[in-house]
């Protein structure tokens, strides 16, 4: 998931054009975006798109083998939290985005809730679970949420909870580094995915690209966009480079080779390369070719 196309639940109208958007996710809001009293009929809403109501899209079957759906429901502590899972728990959603978590406990009664109404409505492909990290609290057991339990697929930052009520300016440099790489280790421990947070002055195309451009760097996955005009730019920022996936598809070349004759270390291009070398290798390979880059 490069680009995750935030959409309020509470606007329907918006649904069909991030359904056929190039995002390669599409997160469905139920938590900030939408006020109290209008979460019921954003859940409506939700229930009857998920159920198969794609609002004159070609086919329900088209949009959800191009896209990852995801919905962010609200907080495990609020009332909204089992109601929001009885409108979304459903085949065709992918992933529940869980807010504001802050340990692995928050993680593991939220999947046995999931579970319940996976079985009651016989759905087979286990829901993913994407952890938001954005309290103090949460960065500091940040690995222990990660490693919580299989179901979670990733971290996500959330800036605006975590550093507002700190007083930490947004896209203050030392800050957004730092979250970034505890985020990073953490997710790197229970070896799945880190993606950064929403950038949100979205007409600011020269930041938007440097800042994702460091979280690139720091080998985060992908990231939020919060407007369209985000999506394109957020997809190529985390594409894989052409050089790169050349190299990395002699180092697995080589590795076959060197690896085969009992050679750990060797080296591809002028560069020294073993173990942990050839698993990165081996991991762009991968995504260049789910990305249909390479054969």
């Amino acid at each position: 998931m490069r680009s995750k196309l935030f959409v309020p639940a509470a606007r329907p109208e918006l649904f069909a054009k991030a359904l056929e958007s190039a995002a390669d996710a599409i997160s469905f809001d139920l938590e900030d975006a939408v006020a109290p009293e209008r979460k019921p009929a954003a859940r409506a809403e939700l229930r009857k798109l998920l159920q198969g109501d794609l609002a004159g899209l070609s086919t329900a079957q088209v949009v959800r083998a191009d896209k990852i759906l995801i919905v962010r429901v609200n907080a495990c502590s609020t009332p909204h939290f089992a109601q929001d899972l009885a409108a979304v728990v459903w085949p065709a959603l992918h992933i529940v985005n869980l807010p504001m978590v802050e340990s692995a406990d928050t993680v593991r009664q939220a999947v046995a809730a999931i579970e319940v109404l996976e079985r009651e409505r016989g759905i087979a492909r286990p829901l993913g679970i994407l952890a938001n990290i954005e309290s103090p609290r949460g960065l500091r057991l940040a690995a222990d949420i990660a490693l919580a339990h299989p179901r979670v697929i990733g971290l996500q930052i959330g800036y605006g909870d975590l550093f507002a009520p700190l007083g930490i300016a947004s896209g203050e440099p030392a800050a957004t580094q730092y979250v970034r790489t505890a985020v990073r280790m953490a997710a790197g421990e229970a070896g799945i995915d880190a993606f950064d947070g929403a950038y949100v002055n979205y007409s600011d195309q020269v930041g938007y690209r440097r800042d994702s451009e460091a979280a690139r760097q720091l080998g985060f996955a992908g990231r939020s966009c919060i407007h369209p005009s985000q999506i394109a730019m957020t997809n190529e920022v985390f594409r894989p480079g052409e050089a790169d996936i050349a190299h990395a598809l002699r180092v697995v070349e080589a590795a076959r080779d060197h690896l085969g004759r009992g050679i750990g270390a060797f080296t591809v291009d002028g560069r020294l390369v073993d173990g942990p070398f050839i698993t990165q290798a081996e991991r762009l390979v991968a995504l260049a070719r789910r990305l249909g880059m390479v054969a």
